[in-house]
């Protein structure tokens, strides 16, 4: 672990917190002035591991501000968490300081063990940083440490040398055109281009020029001749996003491109050789699109020469922080901003969301908490009204089930309970075997899908987001602290710390 740096002109301060720090086995480096720091954080450039894991400082020294140094640290080190120490009549300035970057301030006379449990928390946070970063240096396309992403990830290498159609299906949201992305940076064709179209967006009465092009003079407006989206795609790969709501004659175009590789443009009379391969995808069921007649069955043939099927966010809950914290990243790129935090409670809530619009309703939520959160460390208060509302809404309905529940049992007691002569038929007993029952049943019925959908890995991917539900809950109600987590829970430490990096929770 890296040192604590502690920055203030009062020698019995820092002489305090290095003992106190000491004490928790967390190694120090304490200096008097910024110009102090400045230096040694110029030193330490080329070798980082001896730069600070936190830094501590004083906001009123000689020779510059603890304003001025958070300022000129956060333009050098973004993330590296600064602690703010001031007198209650600075108190103005270092919530300046928190708005502007500071992982907290410390008014002072301090208690020191909250000091300690606070610069405690800083490294927990900054350490959990410093793994998401890597992660991320690592340059993912996807995320996704669930057993059905997974699945997709192993069915894209699988793919890589083959140029067959592809099917993708999964809701809205849910990141199918990455899917498609992926399968043509993995393929023979990376080098040829990638062009996508969303067949859903485009009128009817244009798709058609859109997809195969026109010839000029083919109708009112076409002054030039126009390639379409199969030319643009020439040796490369065509996207067909939403392709269950092209027409109906359209798609016996694009059936006889399929079949035969050639095409005309609108207006035109010489055939077009196609060589581009297909990736189509959708949110509805084509099998019944084709019962009721609204899609060509023997396009479906062509088109499900392989299938994906992308599962939608709550089906992969243990995949929601580390997309969290992605999307953060990235909004933050985009913004030109610092990117902000999350604490474990802040996700254990993102978590019991349903996410009906998937990934992409996830990463719209991060860009608005990097513009609408308050503070660096997003807490669970600063969430967006929607996944605030849900959990407002749920709470009493949970409440009035577990009544109604309770009601029921109170009229009708169970066979078991009467061969048993029970007796615990108190309000609180009866509530509990209600709560108990209602999250029974959610397994029931998250079972009943999983199997229904013909999945062969059910046991591990509910064993993985119990699991991480039952962590990240642990985590959020000991503020991040591992240890005590663990000892609730009755687990080892060992245990904790393993399941955590198993199950992607760092």
């Amino acid at each position: 672990m890296k040192p604590i740096w502690i920055v203030d002109d009062d020698q019995s301060i820092r002489f305090v917190l290095e003992k106190a720090l000491l004490r928790e086995d967390m190694p120090t480096r304490s200096f008097t002035n910024t110009r102090e720091v400045l230096a040694a954080l110029e030193a330490a450039t080329d070798d980082e591991m001896q730069g600070p894991q936190v830094l501590v400082s004083d906001i009123r020294m000689p020779g510059g501000s603890g304003l001025e140094l958070l300022d000129k640290i956060k333009a050098r080190h973004p993330g590296l968490p600064v602690i703010i120490m001031t007198a209650f009549s600075d108190l103005d300035s270092a919530v300046s300081a928190f708005q502007g970057g500071a992982f907290e301030y410390l008014p002072k006379p301090f208690d020191l063990p909250r000091a300690v449990e606070l610069i405690r928390r800083a490294v927990d946070e900054s350490q959990r940083e410093e793994v998401a970063e890597e992660r991320m240096a690592e340059a993912p396309e996807m995320l996704g440490q669930a057993p059905a992403m997974q699945d997709v990830f192993r069915a894209i290498g699988r793919l890589s040398q083959s140029n067959v159609t592809v099917l993708i299906t999964g809701e809205s949201g849910s990141g199918k055109e990455l899917v498609a992305r992926a399968l043509h940076k993995h393929s023979s064709r990376a080098s040829g281009p990638f062009v996508a179209i969303n067949t859903a967006a485009i009128p009817k009465d244009l798709l058609e020029s859109e997809l195969f092009g026109h010839e000029r003079g083919a109708f009112t407006g076409a002054q030039t001749m126009r390639r379409g989206r199969f030319e643009q795609a020439e040796g490369g790969t065509l996207f067909l996003d939403e392709i269950g709501d092209m027409p109906f004659d359209l798609q016996t175009r694009l059936l006889r491109v399929l079949s035969d590789g050639h095409f005309y443009r609108v207006g035109g009379h010489n055939s077009v050789k196609a060589n581009v391969r297909v990736i189509a995808a959708t949110h509805q069921d084509l099998e019944q699109r084709v019962k009721l007649g609204g899609f060509r069955e023997d396009l479906f043939h062509r088109l499900n020469v392989i299938r994906l099927r992308l599962p939608a966010l709550r089906e992969r809950g243990e995949d929601i922080p580390a997309l969290t914290r992605h999307f953060l990243q990235q909004s933050a790129k985009q913004l030109g901003v610092e990117p902000k935090r999350i604490s474990d409670a802040a996700l254990v809530q993102l978590a019991t969301f349903g996410f009906p619009g998937n990934v992409r309703q996830l990463e719209n939520i991060c860009h608005w908490l990097t513009v609408m959160a308050p503070a660096q460390l997003i807490e669970a208060k600063d969430l967006p009204p929607e996944v605030m509302a849900l959990a407002a809404v749920e709470a009493p309905a949970a409440d009035a089930s577990a009544v109604q529940a309770a009601a029921i049992e109170r009229e009708a007691p169970s066979a078991a309970q009467q061969h048993a002569g029970a007796t615990s038929s108190t309000p609180a007993a009866h509530a509990e075997t209600a709560q108990i029952a209602g999250w029974e049943s959610g397994l029931e019925r998250e079972a009943q899908s999983l199997l229904a959908a013909g999945r062969n890995d059910v046991w591990d991917a509910l064993s993985r987001r119990f699991e991480s539900r039952l962590i990240l809950t642990a985590l959020a109600s000991t503020r991040g602290r591992r240890i005590e987590a663990a000892q609730r829970l009755g687990i080892g430490r060992n245990t904790i710390t393993r399941k955590i990096q198993e199950l992607g929770l760092e």
